[in-house]
């Protein structure tokens, strides 16, 4: 089946996001800040905001949990564009690159519904996508419930078997494989462009 659709996850992918980009320079104590990180701000918290839970009570929820984080457990809503260092620039020209093809362009996100405006606003390249994106927190659905990837199937008309999905969670490559997709997990040294090309998106044209 020929390769029609793109569709990018964006955290790990297209962005650097890292709460440590904040707590280092706070806690100036890795130990500690890894602490906070694992047992009072984890990931398990973090992605119910993703989820579509607002982040006054996400937070409000946990201060309450852990009343003695609560100073450090506001800071991190409160210092969160800190936290989303940058772009991915290598794999931005990608997209860049792909812009000017055939090939239709999707983001498939985990994010909050109140925080992913910030990154529309301040980086250019998510007007690519010509506003076909899914955000997990307006729909109130994350990765990897198998329900997000058939909202954006259904909704901009796409078939899976059609598609690549490109996503740096496991998870959510092996829900994106089961479902039909194609996939590339992005690492850190991964040349998203080579990996396009094996599975048979036409660089040629790119």
């Amino acid at each position: 089946m020929k390769i029609k659709n793109i569709i990018f996850d964006f955290g790990g992918v297209l962005m650097d996001w890292n709460p440590r980009y904040y707590f280092q320079d706070y806690f100036k104590d890795d130990e500690k800040m890894e602490y906070f990180l694992e047992h009072i701000a984890q990931d398990e918290w973090n992605i119910e905001q993703d989820r579509g839970r607002s982040l006054a009570e996400g937070t409000d929820i946990q201060v309450k949990k852990f009343p003695e984080w609560e100073k450090e457990l506001r800071a991190y809503y409160d210092n969160w564009t800190v936290m989303l260092k940058s772009d991915i620039p290598q794999n931005v020209d990608v997209l860049r690159k792909l812009k000017n093809t055939d090939y239709h362009l999707f983001g498939l996100t985990n994010w909050s519904e109140e925080t992913f405006p910030y990154a529309l606003e301040n980086y250019d390249f998510f007007q690519i996508f010509e506003g076909k994106i899914v955000v997990s927190g307006t729909e109130k659905l994350i990765k990897p419930d198998p329900e997000i990837w058939h909202v954006l199937l259904e909704r901009y008309n796409i078939k899976a078997d059609e598609s690549v999905f490109i996503d740096d969670n496991p998870k959510n490559i092996e829900m994106a494989k089961s479902l039909g997709f194609k996939t590339i997990q992005v690492f850190l040294d991964t040349n998203l462009m080579q990996e396009l090309k094996k599975i048979g998106v036409d660089v040629e044209t790119v």
